[in-house]
């Protein structure tokens, strides 16, 4: 162990130092070979040991963080090549390509300005620990863009309170809704945004099929075609494992109303999709973007997420929060409603049997079962 090793109680390891400067010595007019400098060694192992030693130290909820925001800028480079047919290195992190990540999350995501400063911050980090370079004008650009957002007070509330439950029948309006959206008055741009078939299609099994298995963002966004079997009854879903979850196998049956039935949707979704040049086997959703183009990447748990809340927008489906766990809440509270079983709904779900978001969720749908004030005179 050399001193600088002792001194810090870690093992360093040995660096070897090569100079591109070297000079072949049989070369005719050549001078003396170069020597490594035992300092460049030295240094180099310290820059290299107090990197591995703050990545340790960093609490593990940072580091996760840091990495999911780093998840979020590949989505980033994912939409912008679908939207320029030119992918870029995830690398370039640029004013440009900063600037138009707050954009991104602002408009597409809809992420509050808290979310967006965070991910600036996860963006730069996870960017320099990988050895890009992140200029300092491009973090000074993007916080410059995110300034007067911070300001705008819808955009504040933006995340705030609990998430909407969602029942069949918003389901049956977001499926129902129409395709065309005029812009809003305050809009830059004046066109008619118009969904595409595909998309369509991919949303209502998307939607539906999220109800039923209660599924979250990242469960429906790992689902592959195996994973979802036809059945005589209906479909054989097997949710796969996220965040050290168990996976489950639920079953879902058919649905009263064409546009709503998670069995229907997902075979008319299933045959536009390979009918689009889609691989069988490959992941159970796919992106589709503005032209109706089939994207080859499965789906990430954002766009799970986005899909639902802005089928609900185009619903009319104002006043509510409706996010990921919409879903999830609404299959809780409809089913006992409906007399469903409460441990069919929780395993259905995955929740375990001490989860208090659950039972909140079944303390909701029976809210009004034998109210305090049913029948006593009013």
């Amino acid at each position: 162990m050399t001193a600088v090793g002792q001194k810090y109680g870690t093992e360093l390891e040995p660096v070897e130092v090569v100079d591109a400067e070297l000079v072949d010595t049989a070369a005719p007019g050549s001078g003396e070979v170069a020597v490594p400098d035992p300092a460049a060694a030295v240094l180099a192992a310290l820059e290299a040991d107090a990197h591995d030693h703050l990545n340790r130290i960093r609490p593990k909820k940072t580091r996760d963080g840091y990495a999911r925001d780093w998840q979020v800028w590949k989505e980033f480079h994912g939409w912008l090549a679908e939207r320029t047919g030119t992918p870029l290195p995830l690398s370039a992190v640029t004013v440009g390509t900063f600037v138009a990540f707050v954009t991104y999350l602002d408009q597409v995501v809809q992420a509050p300005p808290n979310t967006i400063e965070r991910r600036i911050t996860g963006v730069t980090s996870e960017a320099r620990s990988r050895g890009h370079a992140v200029p300092k004008e491009a973090t000074e650009a993007a916080r410059r863009a995110l300034k007067p957002l911070k300001l705008d007070e819808s955009r504040r509330k933006r995340g705030r309170g609990k998430a909407a439950a969602i029942a069949p029948a918003d389901l049956r309006k977001m499926a129902e809704a129409p395709r065309e959206r005029p812009p809003s008055p305050t809009a830059r741009r004046r066109a008619v945004l118009r969904v595409p078939e595909l998309a369509r299609l991919r949303d209502q099994a998307l939607n539906s099929l999220k109800l039923a298995v209660a599924g979250r963002n990242e469960e429906m966004s790992l689902l592959d075609d195996a994973h979802i079997q036809v059945a005589d009854e209906g479909l054989k879903v097997h949710v796969p494992s996220v965040k050290g979850r168990p996976p489950r196998d639920v079953p879902v049956t058919y649905g009263e109303h064409r546009a709503t039935c998670p069995v229907r949707c997902w075979t008319a979704w299933q045959e536009a999709k390979l009918t689009a040049g889609a691989d069988p086997g490959g992941p159970a959703f796919l992106p589709v973007d503005q032209w109706g183009h089939l994207g080859a990447a499965r789906l990430s748990p954002d766009g799970v997420g986005r899909a639902l809340a802005r089928c609900a927008q185009y619903a009319g489906l104002t006043g509510r929060r409706i996010t990921g766990h919409s879903a999830r809440r609404g299959l809780v509270t409809t089913g006992i409603k409906k007399g469903k079983r409460v441990d069919k709904l929780r395993r259905q779900g995955g929740w375990s049997a001490n989860s208090p978001v659950f039972w909140e969720y079944v303390d909701e749908g029976a809210m009004f079962e034998d109210a305090p004030t049913e029948g006593i005179g009013f």
